[in-house]
């Protein structure tokens, strides 16, 4: 590889970790969210939403979860 090439993948690689420290963010916060709703008080559309994005923090390996947790200061145990 030149140098050219080093620096373009340098860049890809900063733009691919700035890219998963903001999906983090959204996926600790909607953790969160889910964590603390009360689907007695949702309405049923958003229940079912709710429920979709449970199974899909649930998917998750439990060291992404915990990074996103982390990524916005919530405890590991909320989820």
């Amino acid at each position: 590889m030149n140098k050219q090439e080093v620096e373009l993948l340098r860049q890809e690689i900063e733009m691919l970790m700035n890219e998963r420290a903001r999906l983090l963010k959204v996926v600790g916060a909607a953790a969160v969210l889910v964590a603390n709703a009360d689907a007695a008080k949702l309405q049923p559309n958003a229940v079912e939403a709710a429920e979709m994005l449970s199974e899909t923090l649930n998917a998750l390996p439990e060291e992404t979860l915990k990074d996103a947790l982390e990524s916005v200061h919530a405890e590991p145990d909320v989820a």
